[in-house]
């Protein structure tokens, strides 16, 4: 069974490598003609393929650095080149401006296809499948005849000192030209512009002398600007260091002033803090002062209390003992007040019915003045008097009657006092009363009051 299995596998094997080759053979094969149809272009070349018309009405198309696909047949593909092509310019023409002096003129320039849409359909159309040195051929011829018409409109001088100014007069002059060449000028180089007269050659050298001495002259200029730079660098030196000096010397200050503000600042707040202290223990002092001040005001009060309990029992007892004798002496007086306030007013009814009685009563009364004032002269103390007398007596006489001169002196002034006679009353109530009960009577109390005594 196994045995006839084998011939079968092997039969059906053969079929299936042989259709695998063909499909691998066919996958191949398509690659290849892919890989022959599908065309990539540099970026620095154009691809024209053409046989089929465009959208554009064109009947090709480009493509620049890409790639596309060509159908064999019916499409073809050309390239043109847009790297840079030099071409050399020799030139010779005579200069304008009145001269008419032949010049030579040495160049290279570069050019090439241009890339611009707008352009590119120019050079493709009369560049394509042409050679390159045909290319270069047309731009020479095109860059020789706008050298030769720019050189007939400068003057020699012009052309020489201003190459700049010649070289971009050339390409204006050209431009247009290129455009509808669908090239385009990258740059053109003047090598060289010389005369066979050596025309250009003394004016070169002369513009060289020229340049030299601008050149020279630009150096010293150069110098002194570098003089003049470095003195200005070196006074902006000092004028910075300077100014770093004076903010070093303003930063010093203000740090110096800010130590000393801090300085004062910290012996303020010490000072303050002292004084708070000094202040707090004045107060702690003070108030322990009025605690024992209040304390000893309260043992004060407390004595002064219990002394004044003492004192106010005496004084009430020394009071009521005071107003009982007060009152007795109170109605003792008014008593003697009320009984002297009858006698007056009963003495008061005697005068006013008998006048002559208040000079009777005068003189009654005046053995009691006359003693009272002699009293007054007995008390008066001499001390130790010495009386000289020379044996007469004189002098002790004389201490006698100095002793009457004086009685009799106290006696005129009661009498001014009184406003009356006293000698002149006396002997009026004598008279009247002498008759009735003999005479002598007063007048003898009198003198023996004048005497001192008794009657």
């Amino acid at each position: 069974m196994l045995a006839s299995m084998y011939p079968t596998l092997a039969e059906t094997a053969g079929p299936a490598i042989a259709v695998g080759f063909v499909v691998l053979l066919v996958f191949f094969a398509i690659v290849v003609i892919i890989f022959k149809l599908i065309v990539v272009g540099n970026p620095s070349e154009m691809l024209i393929i053409s046989g089929k018309r465009q959208r554009d009405g064109h009947g090709y198309r480009i493509v620049i650095g890409g790639r596309t696909l060509v159908i064999p047949v019916l499409e073809k593909v050309d390239r043109l080149s847009l790297r840079n092509l030099q071409v050399a310019l020799e030139v010779k023409a005579q200069s304008g401006g009145g001269t008419m002096m032949p010049i030579i003129v040495n160049g290279v320039a570069n050019v090439k296809i241009s890339s611009d849409p707008d352009v590119r359909p120019n050079a493709i159309e009369r560049f394509l499948g042409q050679p390159v040195q045909e290319i270069q051929r047309v731009a020479r011829e095109t860059l020789e005849g706008g050298l030769r018409a720019v050189i007939g409109k400068m003057v020699p001088e012009d052309i020489v000192e201003d190459r700049d100014k010649f070289v971009a007069t050339v390409m204006r002059e050209v431009s247009d030209d290129f455009r509808k060449l669908g090239l385009l000028i990258d740059s053109v180089n003047i090598q060289n512009v010389h005369d066979d007269e050596q025309y250009l050659e003394s004016i070169a050298r002369k513009a060289t002398a020229e340049v030299r001495a601008a050149a020279r002259k630009a150096e010293a200029e150069r110098a002194a600007e570098a003089v003049t730079k470095e003195a200005e660098a070196n006074a902006a030196a000092r004028r910075a260091k300077a100014e770093r000096d004076a903010e070093a010397r303003t930063a010093e200050a203000v740090s110096h002033q800010k130590a000393e503000s801090a300085r004062l600042s910290a012996e303020k707040a010490i000072a303050e803090a002292d004084n708070d202290l000094r202040i707090r223990k004045a107060e702690l002092a003070r108030e322990a002062a009025l605690k024992e001040a209040e304390q000893q005001q309260a043992a004060a009060k407390a004595e002064q209390a219990r002394l004044a309990a003492t004192e106010v029992a005496k004084a009430i007892a020394d009071r009521d003992v005071a107003r009982a004798k007060a009152e007795g002496d109170a109605a003792s007086v008014l008593e003697e007040g009320k009984a002297r306030a009858a006698a007056i007013e009963q003495i008061g009814q005697s005068i006013q019915k008998h006048p002559d009685a208040l000079k009777v009563m005068l003189v009654e009364m005046m053995p009691n003045v006359v003693k009272e004032l002699a009293g007054t002269v007995k008390d008066v103390d001499l001390g130790q008097v010495t009386v000289f007398d020379s044996g007469d007596g004189r002098g002790i006489t004389g201490a006698a009657m100095g002793r009457a001169k004086m009685l009799a002196e106290s006696m005129g002034a009661l009498e001014s006092v009184l406003g009356i006679d006293l000698r002149e009353l006396t002997q009026s109530i004598a008279g009247k009363v002498g008759g009735k009960k003999g005479g002598g009577g007063s007048q003898t109390a009198l003198t023996a009051a004048a005497s001192g005594e008794k009657p």
